[in-house]
């Protein structure tokens, strides 16, 4: 492709899309727990749902046998990444990186969803 072609081309949002073995666990985290709201659904049992929140995106995909690599799969900027970090801790999920200022310029902590899903969450400093 040439630089012309490249150059026309124009991208729209992007979404990580999480796998999920429990829907429902997983609605009850980002929906009940963040405040995201669903916008879409899809399948009966609901196999796909788009989640939305301020102006984050999040797609979740039911996957029964779901298992959460060891590596992060989404990264999340936020403000007050303290207050979610507090969010986090209270509902006892695992925290992978513990919240420190980092030399890049962010506040940041990664922690595994219900479903062992990573999430890096950053805020700059």
């Amino acid at each position: 492709m040439n630089d012309t072609a490249q150059q026309s081309i124009r991208f729209g949002r992007i979404a990580a899309m999480l796998p999920v073995a429990d829907m429902k666990r997983a609605t009850d985290f980002y929906i009940g727990v963040l405040g995201f709201e669903n916008v879409f659904e899809n399948g009966n049992p609901v196999g796909f749902i788009i989640l939305e929140k301020d102006g984050a995106e999040l797609h979740l995909t039911l996957q029964p046998d779901h298992k959460a690599p060891a590596f992060n799969v989404a990264h999340m900027m936020v403000e007050n990444v303290d207050a979610l970090h507090e969010l986090i801790q209270r509902q006892g999920l695992r925290i992978i990186k513990r919240l420190q200022d980092k030399d890049y310029g962010l506040r940041a902590f990664v922690f595994a969803d219900p479903d062992g899903n990573r999430i890096d969450v950053g805020q700059p400093i």
